[in-house]
């Protein structure tokens, strides 16, 4: 069937290179037939590789990696599939089982559209708020059916998927071309998804080869975390390794790796005392301050942070508009003639944000909804104090989840729908949501924490395979 299909393609195909010679020689026209191709691959295997070809389409958007005009133009026509077809696979399967977490994401949705009506850009910020909309509907369906009875398969891919992240973003840089733009995009990838993933990975490896191998890259991650210079992601990256390692009880581990640590600053301050006082100088000032030692750590966002407090005042219970702010645009000041690049809002935390585009009154589902996340990682938490095991496919996606809810504190990204971590983080957040492990299930003693761990391992696999 897919041959004699395939014949009327081809001549159609045939006849436009004999007429239009030109489409076939145009790069552009070129790279346009590539990313439908590849659009068609996704939807056919949409389990197997949509989810990675559209993290890959936003993440090029946002870098200098390859595909960039692609990525820039064609990311929310993925999106929009990626929803559509998500959605129809759920429903066809009866998988879409909504919840009280997508109903306030829903919620969410309308209330970004009903700020939409006062700001000073309403088409903007309609815009806006129908890619939020293309997201939670991606999230709740698309990125559910990649993971739902494949959870193994899936993670054990997102941890190969960091670990060519991490080779390909070092080899890059050590040739001198910083893809990722700028320190703090390279930071918030490496500190919230690259980290969490490869300590998880590193933790549960089957042989010794990839856990030597998941611990070289590993330590090259953490390196280009500290090359960032970027607090954000230093943070998140702390926070999620710390949860792995209290929530396993692995208090060796913590003072192993601050052990570590100072053995080897120790090590360069006795062979080259000079440059590692000049380096650790460098890094107060670089990192701690970035550059305002006489105004204290946050200087560098006391400005945002205070400009965001003072829209809040000004716009109390309604806000300014979702991702827009309320500053007349003089068309004196356009370049390119693109207002829209003035009228977005950027205030160096995700929650001020919130707060600043909706109001009191719009930043209550969003409220709800980031309460709601809380939820399943205590859960998470306790049930890895109980078991002492990390095989739980809800760990992973709990630490990616709490380094995006830390680093978010420091940057504007938790609900900028064209963000490659934004995607990435509320797909593992839906996900989580539902394979969480739910408290009916957790172990009512340490007994499990007793076992030998194949023993544990085998006795909570028990319930599940039965």
């Amino acid at each position: 069937m897919l041959a004699v299909a395939a014949v009327p393609v081809l001549f159609c195909i045939a006849s436009l290179a004999y007429s239009r010679p030109g489409y076939f020689t145009s790069q552009t026209y070129m790279f346009g037939v590539m990313g439908l191709e590849l659009l068609a691959l996704a939807v056919w295997r949409f389990r197997q590789v949509f989810f990675a070809l559209l993290m890959y389409a936003f993440l090029a958007a946002g870098t200098g990696l390859p595909g960039t005009s692609v990525g820039t133009k064609g990311r929310w026509v993925f999106l929009g599939i990626g929803a559509v077809v998500g959605t129809l696979i759920a429903l066809k399967e009866r998988r879409l089982r909504p919840g009280l977490f997508d109903f306030v994401a829903l919620s969410c949705v309308l209330a970004a559209l009903a700020s939409a009506t006062v700001s000073r850009y309403p088409n903007l910020a309609m815009l806006k708020a129908l890619s939020l909309l293309l997201l939670f509907l991606y999230t709740a369906s698309g990125a559910r059916v990649a993971v739902e009875g494949r959870e193994d398969r899936f993670l054990y891919g997102l941890v190969t998927g960091c670990e060519i992240l991490v080779v390909g973003t070092a080899a890059f840089y050590a040739t001198g071309r910083e893809v990722m733009g700028n320190p703090n995009s390279l930071g918030a990838i490496m500190g919230v998804v690259a980290t969490p993933l490869l300590f998880w990975g590193m933790l549960v490896a089957k042989d010794r080869f990839t856990r030597s191998r998941r611990v070289a890259i590993f330590f090259l991650c953490l390196y280009l975390v500290y090359y960032s210079h970027a607090r954000a992601g230093m943070l998140a990256a702390a926070v999620s390794c710390a949860f792995l390692c209290l929530g396993l009880r692995q208090y060796k581990m913590l003072i192993k790796g601050s052990g570590i640590a100072l053995f080897m600053v120790a090590a360069a301050s006795i062979l080259q005392p000079q440059k590692v006082s000049n380096s650790f100088s460098e890094f107060t000032s670089d990192v701690v301050y970035k550059g305002f030692q006489e105004r204290g750590v946050l200087a560098s966002r006391q400005s945002p942070w205070n400009e965001a407090m003072d829209v809040i005042d000004t716009h109390f219970w309604f806000g300014t508009g979702f991702g827009t702010k309320d500053t007349p645009f003089d068309s004196t000041m356009s370049t390119d003639g693109a207002p829209s690049d003035f009228a977005r809002a950027e205030y160096g935390n995700s929650y001020l944000a919130v707060v600043a585009w909706l109001g009191i009154v719009g930043m209550v589902p969003f409220l709800l909804l980031l309460l709601l996340l809380i939820a399943p990682l205590v859960l998470t938490f306790r049930w890895m104090r109980s078991t002492g095991n990390a095989h739980h496919p809800a760990v992973p996606l709990a630490l990616v989840v709490i380094a995006g809810l830390v680093h978010a504190g420091l940057e504007d990204w938790l609900f900028a729908a064209g963000y490659y971590l934004c995607v990435f983080f509320w797909s593992m957040a839906f996900v989580l949501v539902d394979i969480a492990p739910s408290a009916s299930r957790l172990p009512a003693s340490s007994f499990y924490s007793r076992l030998n761990p194949l023993l544990r391992e085998r006795a909570l696999l028990a319930p599940e395979q039965s």
